[in-house]
């Protein structure tokens, strides 16, 4: 190979490297604010139980929720919103589709998830913004927790199915 070539690929393996070790050292960390205003993850364990108590006390959800697993179904809720919100936290469960296939969960059904979800982060205080940019990332999660229309909650409870 020409000395020139060889000399240039080792320049640029130089710069490769040492453009990834600046990035990488650079402290480059994600904005945990929207994280910070759920109050991190003690907020989010609040705003799980609060949401829980909503989901039970709606009759449109409580088929789905006022069950035996109700813990593991909020870890994995605060598992999640804490890895979405970007704070540390890797969620451990089932994908959306895998964890509701057997619900046959319609839009209405959904809608009221939300909206229960809305007031548990409204008494906690989360500013409007920042429920925003969390339901924002979640909305497009209805494709996989959708099932056939009007067929309403089955026999398996949803902790059956996020569970591994």
């Amino acid at each position: 190979m020409n000395i020139y070539i060889e000399k240039f690929l080792t320049q640029l393996r130089t710069v490769f490297v040492l453009a990834f070790v600046s990035f990488a050292s650079s402290g480059v960390q994600a904005d945990t604010s929207t994280f910070e205003d759920f109050g991190g993850k003690p907020g989010l364990v609040r705003i799980m139980d609060d949401l829980m108590i909503n989901l039970i006390e709606d009759p449109r959800t409580r088929d789905f929720f006022n069950n035996e697993k109700q813990d593991f179904i909020k870890a994995m809720l605060v598992e999640q919103m804490c890895e979405l919100l970007d704070g540390g936290c890797t969620y451990t469960g089932r994908d959306m589709k895998a964890s509701h296939a057997h619900l046959s969960i319609n839009r209405a059904e959904f809608n009221a998830l939300v909206e229960s979800f809305q007031l548990a982060m409204d008494k906690h205080g989360v500013p409007f913004a920042s429920q925003n940019k969390l339901l924002a990332k979640l909305a497009p999660m209805y494709r996989d927790i959708e099932g056939p229309a009007g067929q309403g909650p089955k026999a398996t409870s949803s902790a059956e199915s996020m569970s591994r």
